[in-house]
């Protein structure tokens, strides 16, 4: 049982880690292997439609945080996507590492428990939920939900820590994520077969 979760913020220890690390803790009390992978602090190119990841089966921005990733994604089984929430939204790397993280991924992500969470001073947190949610939904993932919205707030990993029942919230989907994840294995049961894609235009 092994679950990946992604740091989204520029800062490596910051409010966003904070959380995380608290999912995590509760994760690793049931079992279950669990990574932090920091994206970075670097600018993360964003994603040009170029498609050349469907024939390739990797993006031809290849070498950043978004391939290493990737990698480090293969056998999971189960994801937490992390941010801090700037203007009611994930933070701009973290947008630019998921538009290409599941462009490409060929559906790795596709059947597998996936939950976000967001840090914020104070507001702004359900739109930045929001939008991350959508990455997991159109990819055919099973959303993990916890006591309340997976949010915290604090303007530092202290204040943070000090939002009691934002940790506690960490600590229950931690928790509701190993659950998910022995569910799915205790039931043995392979997903639905694909249908092929049927696109359809608005506009013709």
């Amino acid at each position: 049982m092994k679950v990946l979760l992604v740091n989204g913020s520029p800062r490596a220890e910051g409010c966003t880690y904070t959380a995380l690390s608290e999912v995590a803790a509760a994760l690793r009390a049931e079992g279950a292997s669990a990574e932090i992978f920091h994206i970075g602090g670097k600018p993360i190119q964003g994603c040009t439609g170029c498609g050349s990841c469907h024939k390739t089966g990797k993006c031809v921005f290849g070498g950043d945080a978004v391939e290493a990733a990737l990698e480090a994604a293969r056998g999971c089984d189960g994801f937490v996507f992390g941010s801090p929430v700037y203007y009611a939204a994930a933070s701009g790397q973290l947008t630019a590492f998921m538009n290409r993280l599941f462009f490409s991924s060929g559906g790795l992500f596709a059947h597998k428990p996936g939950a976000a969470v967001v840090s914020c001073r104070r507001a702004g947190s359900t739109a930045a939920l929001d939008q991350l949610n959508k990455y997991m939904l159109i990819s055919q993932m099973l959303l993990v939900g916890s006591q309340y919205w997976p949010m915290v707030h604090g303007n530092s990993p202290d204040e943070v820590r000090r939002d009691l029942e934002g940790m506690q919230t960490m600590r229950v989907l931690g928790r509701n994520m190993a659950w998910a994840i022995k569910s799915i294995q205790a039931a043995g049961i392979a997903p639905p077969a694909p249908e092929p894609r049927e696109r359809t235009n608005f506009i013709r």
